[in-house]
Parts: C-alpha cells; sequence; structure tokens
C-alpha cells in the first residue's frame, strides 16, 4: 500500500528504502502516520520518566530514547541515519559529534556556563542540527531537551503549545515556521529566539 507523505515545512523527507520500513501496513497519509507515532512518542515519553537514574548525555540513551519513540513505526528506529540529508552533518559524523555534544553539555552543567534553560535549549539545537536519525529527530530532541530541563530542576518547555508537525492547521504551520525561525538564528549564535519559543 502506498504511502503519500506531505511534509511539514522544513521536515526531512525520508528516502524509498527509509519510506519501506514503515512497520504498521494500514498507514496511507501523513496524518494517519502523524497520529501513529504520536502514540508512540507518549510511549517514550512514559519510558524515558522511569528512566530517572539513567545518564541523559549518554549515547545509548540518545539511541533508546529514539527506538522507544519511534520503535511501532519505523524499523530503523533508534538507528543512525546511513545517508545525507537536507539538514545535518555527514552522516559518518554522527557519532564523533554527538559525542562532542555530549562532553560539551556535561562541561556546561559542572561548571553553570550557562543557566539551565540555555543549556537545555542549546542541546536541543545541536541535536537538530547533528540530525543523527532518518526522521523524528526535532521531536527527539525537544524531548532530550525536556528531560535535561527537568534534571536541572527547571519544568519542561511547551515549545510554542502547538503540534509541530501537523501540516493541515494553519496555526501549527505559523508555529513551525517561528521554530524553524529560532533554529536558524541559533544557526548564527543567537539563542533568544529558541529559548523564548522554548517557553512560548
Amino acid at each position: 500500500m502506498a504511502v503519500n507523505l506531505d511534509y511539514p515545512p522544513g521536515a526531512t523527507p525520508l528516502d524509498a528504502d527509509e519510506l519501506a520500513s514503515l512497520i504498521p501496513g494500514h498507514i496511507t497519509t501523513q496524518g494517519e502516520l502523524n497520529e501513529w507515532e504520536q502514540l508512540n512518542i507518549l510511549q517514550g515519553d512514559a519510558w524515558a520518566h522511569k528512566q530517572q537514574r539513567k545518564d541523559l548525555l549518554d549515547e545509548t540513551f540518545l539511541r533508546r530514547l529514539h527506538k522507544q519513540m519511534f520503535g511501532e513505526t519505523w524499523r530503523w528506529a533508534g538507528e543512525f541515519r546511513r545517508s545525507d540529508k537536507n539538514i545535518g552533518v555527514d552522516w559518518l559524523k554522527i557519532g564523533v559529534e554527538l559525542r562532542k555534544l555530549l562532553d560539551d553539555v556535561r562541561y556546561q552543567i559542572e561548571h553553570a556556563s550557562f543557566p539551565p534553560d540555555e543549556i537545555a535549549v542549546r542541546c536541543h539545537h545541536r541535536l537538530v542540527a547533528i540530525h543523527p536519525f532518518p526522521n523524528g529527530n526535532g521531536r527527539h530532541a525537544r524531548l532530550m531537551a525536556d528531560l535535561l530541563a527537568e534534571r536541572l530542576g527547571r519544568p519542561r518547555f511547551t515549545w510554542g503549545s502547538q503540534n509541530l508537525t501537523d501540516a493541515s492547521h494553519t496555526d501549527a504551520n505559523d508555529t513551525r515556521r517561528r521554530y524553524i525561525a529560532a533554529l536558524q538564528a541559533a544557526d548564527a549564535r543567537d539563542y533568544a529566539l529558541l529559548l523564548a519559543f522554548a517557553r512560548s
């Protein structure tokens, strides 16, 4: 059965091999995929909250979180991408870049280099920029930032209070555009928009 995907602005398209790894056979539209993924993500979120003693800043945890969030949707969930995309580092450098990110975040926490919200938002931004997985990177990075903020004594972020993956609603599209603009500002080392968006 063919799946007709209508990607939201700025989303990373899947290649044919990645799309062929869709597990549920009943999905034919982007809306059905979004619904199914959201149920899977809620399970991943519940799993993450049971891991209170685990080190978040660990590659194994990052991969397991993605697997828990998308493992009932995609066969490649939790596996690093094996091709280059419209965003992200060269796929061969994913492991190295993730280690650098995790080491940097540990240092920032240990030395209180930034306020807790900024540490979590900077981590989110770099995780999105690395783009380790074929898909789900933004949702994975936002949940990672939420978990990190909570570990640092802060509440979860609200991320514009909209579903950022639903391209069918104008409000969600506007919110997604603000999110992408904030990420682009952070690419230029201006984190103010992303910090404001995360708490909006």
